[in-house]
């Protein structure tokens, strides 16, 4: 039976530092209400000339890199985003354009800051189907587009950037297991739909902060501890936790309740920002690349935010 794992990681985010210092002289702000409330002190801006699908490029080229293959390598580019500017050809089709492919599916996935565990999921369920046999998952997310420069409570929360991963085919072993990517557990709440939005004509970013922190600290602990079920995993066994790089005021709270008292948790929201579909693999990609994650190690990814919706999976270090 063929099972799933991810071969490599890679990440990208632009040159140019927006500090909470800088965002001062541009909104009633400073440094320590922002960081008092939701942990961020840098974010990274791309410029006017660097679109989403270079972002993504950029983090795939460094993924193909790390994994030792080249573009038509690739038979499958899924690229989560919602801040693409046009509809068509989608992100994933530039991005393959990009990098020289040769015929590859090419699909864009929109579940904003979950975007990225859909994608993964998706890509797990194309290679277990024999629809694809390696799949180059992207999240990526040009936030600073869409974000209101003179709304303080949502400006200072966003960044820019891009991760990726490539998704590949393993055998199982006789117990029906892999290495790799586990079971999803994913839904929405529909009804709840208003709490994340990117809406409107030029679109913006908009939340009601309150009520998906509400919803975060109280309803995702036991999301995932059932998707650590899923993979047959304890959260006490979990190295390493990576949730969306929301709000450290959610972040920290939630590891604590899932259990994971020996993971490391990921906390690059303080340096990177939300960059929504990206924060997931970036902060992934940063922790794997510094040596904080072993290889073969149980990791829990959780993505949760716009629509409601959220997706999360146990993956192994590659």
């Amino acid at each position: 039976m063929t099972g799933t794992r991810i071969a490599a990681l890679g990440h990208y985010q632009p040159a140019k530092v927006l500090t909470n210092h800088d965002l001062a002289e541009l909104v009633d702000t400073d440094d320590a209400w922002i960081t008092s409330r939701v942990g961020i002190r840098t974010r990274h801006v791309a410029g006017p000339d660097e679109p989403v699908d270079e972002l993504a490029a950029h983090a795939a080229g460094k993924a193909l890199a790390t994994a030792g293959l080249v573009p038509d390598d690739v038979d499958m580019v899924l690229v989560a985003t919602s801040t693409a500017i046009d509809r068509s050809p989608n992100t994933a089709a530039r991005v393959a354009a990009r990098l020289g492919m040769t015929g590859p599916a090419t699909l864009d996935l929109n579940v904003v800051c979950a975007g990225f565990t859909h994608a993964l999921a998706t890509a797990d369920h194309a290679v277990r189907a024999g629809g694809a046999r390696r799949v180059l998952v992207i999240g990526a997310d040009k936030m600073t587009d869409v974000a209101d420069w003179t709304d303080r409570t949502t400006c200072v929360l966003v960044g820019d950037g891009a991760g990726a991963a490539i998704v590949e085919a393993v055998e199982e072993d006789e117990a029906g297991t892999a290495p790799g990517i586990g079971p999803v557990l994913w839904g929405s709440v529909p009804e709840m739909g208003h709490a994340v939005r990117i809406e409107g004509t030029p679109p913006r970013f908009a939340q009601e902060g309150q009520s998906v922190y509400r919803w975060a600290t109280q309803q995702l602990p036991a999301l995932a501890r059932k998707a650590c079920e899923r993979s047959g995993v304890t959260p006490e066994e979990l190295a390493g936790v990576v949730l969306h790089q929301a709000n450290l005021r959610i972040i920290e709270p939630l590891a604590a309740k899932i259990g994971a008292v020996n993971a490391v948790v990921a906390r690059d929201v303080v340096d990177s920002g939300n960059t929504s579909a990206a924060s997931i693999p970036l902060a992934l990609a940063k922790l794997v690349e510094r040596g904080e994650l072993p290889s073969g190690a149980p990791v829990l990814l959780f993505g949760f935010g716009g629509n409601l919706s959220y997706a999360g999976q146990v993956i192994r270090v590659p």
